[in-house]
């Protein structure tokens, strides 16, 4: 019996005869010969179907397909360098499935409104299954890297009762006759864990309130949190170097073919998966700023084309460390040599992708903390678990936190960060 494989287990039988599930992306025919181009969900590749080695059914069905009709196919495999997959498949037999007209997205060019609006066909297309299959590897690389480092997968709530970060921008909505909000951020539950198990890392979806009309922002996207027990700062950076060259490394390794499709040229990333990242104080990136002219003063944030312009002189990820108590969120730890600062750093991408992680120590005094917490405006009985952290059993500790969609624009070369999501809902819908 004819063996069924996938499109990417063709290098495992050239010169076999072989049978196939697949999609029509594309079809040109030249007399006697029908080049079809071909998709199963693994790769893409061309189908040729000759006049004189099929029956006239099976010839005249391949003339008449028209883009995403579905089919089996049986036929031998031979290796093609002049193909970018390195293979393609001289067709012997062929039963279609189903052949409707009118699929909206041909090959030509969309605008990006299009194209997301739709997002549900538009998957199916070379560039955004180039970008999922990395998306997927960068999934299993964090997974596996936390893992080996001795990490457990906590799963952090969905809604919440009080917001992490002490931000307005939270979806409200009525839970059960109280107040509840969706999560913003897994972090403060992560701490639980770090107190429970050590090391853990949650990874789930997040929401911000806040209008997404820019190519770098979402209300809705996948945040990686890890909590370590028993660490400090230092060897919290050394931890978040080893995490983003290993991620970097494994799409280099395993995403060739994706990265070839989407033209994101490999070398560029090399220095990530290298490591041997800076670490530059706020301090020195104001300077910088103030050197290029730019309207910037000590204690402000860094908007994205401030950080779009510091990451341009970076040939791989590198830190911006200890901040201003002033622009970040309460849990912080202040800086033993200046009390102005916080024990955070954020990791920029190189290319002008601006921040894609940040993190902290976390205070863990439990005075320092409370008064903290009232500064910032936020009532202590929401967090009275919280502060029980401190009260029982304490240990310095840190974390910090990746935005998965940021990660996969920058190593994809994405211009909009929605194409680094799988569908689009209606909240990370491009607004007028």
């Amino acid at each position: 019996m004819t063996e069924l494989i996938s499109i990417e287990d063709c290098r495992k039988h050239v010169d076999e005869e072989v049978q196939m599930h697949v999609w029509l992306t594309d079809k040109r025919s030249s007399g006697k010969i029908v080049f079809l181009q071909l998709r199963d969900g693994t790769a893409f590749f061309q189908g040729v179907v000759r006049k004189n080695a099929v029956s006239n059914e099976v010839f005249e069905i391949a003339k008449s397909l028209h883009q995403e009709a579905s089919f089996y196919i049986t036929g031998t495999v031979h290796q093609d360098e002049r193909s970018h997959f390195g293979y393609e498949i001289q067709i012997s037999d062929l039963k279609l499935i189903t052949n409707n007209e009118g699929y909206p997205i041909g090959n030509k060019e969309h605008g990006i409104d299009f194209l997301l609006d739709h997002r549900h066909l538009w998957l199916r297309s070379k560039r955004p299954f180039a970008i999922m299959r990395i998306r997927n590897t960068i999934f299993k690389a964090t997974v596996d890297f936390f893992e080996k480092e001795g990490f457990i997968k906590f799963d952090a709530p969905i809604f919440m009762h009080s917001a992490p970060e002490g931000t307005t921008e939270l979806f409200h909505t009525e839970y059960f006759g109280g107040d509840a909000y969706l999560s913003q951020s897994g972090q403060l539950y992560g701490e639980v864990g770090a107190a429970a198990f050590g090391k853990i890392f949650t990874f789930g979806p997040t929401f911000r309130a806040e209008e997404s009309k820019t190519r770098r922002h979402l209300t809705e996207f996948w945040m990686m949190e890890p909590e370590m027990a028993w660490m400090h700062q230092d060897e919290s950076l050394d931890l978040q170097e080893r995490f983003l060259s290993y991620v970097t490394g494994q799409v280099l390794q395993n995403c060739q073919y994706e990265l070839e499709i989407l033209g994101r040229d490999p070398k560029k990333l090399e220095p990530a998966a290298q490591g041997n990242y800076t670490r530059l104080s706020y301090d020195d990136a104001v300077k910088m700023l103030q050197d290029d002219g730019r309207d910037f003063k000590w204690g402000d944030d860094f908007g994205a084309p401030d950080e779009a312009f510091i990451s341009e002189k970076f040939d791989r990820p590198f830190f911006i460390v200890n901040y201003p108590t002033a622009i970040k969120p309460f849990y912080m730890k202040k800086n033993p040599d200046n009390p102005k600062e916080y024990l955070c750093a954020d990791v920029l991408a190189p290319e002008g992708y601006g921040e894609i992680m940040g993190g902290s120590e976390r205070e863990s005094d439990y005075d320092t903390i409370l008064k903290q917490i009232e500064e910032a405006g936020l009532n202590k009985e929401d967090y009275g678990w919280y502060l029980d952290l401190r009260k029982y059993g304490s240990v310095p500790h840190s974390g910090f936190g990746m935005g998965f969609e940021r990660v996969i624009a920058w190593i994809c070369k994405l211009d909009h960060v929605r194409e680094a999501i799988p569908f689009p809902r209606m909240i990370n819908r491009l607004q007028p």
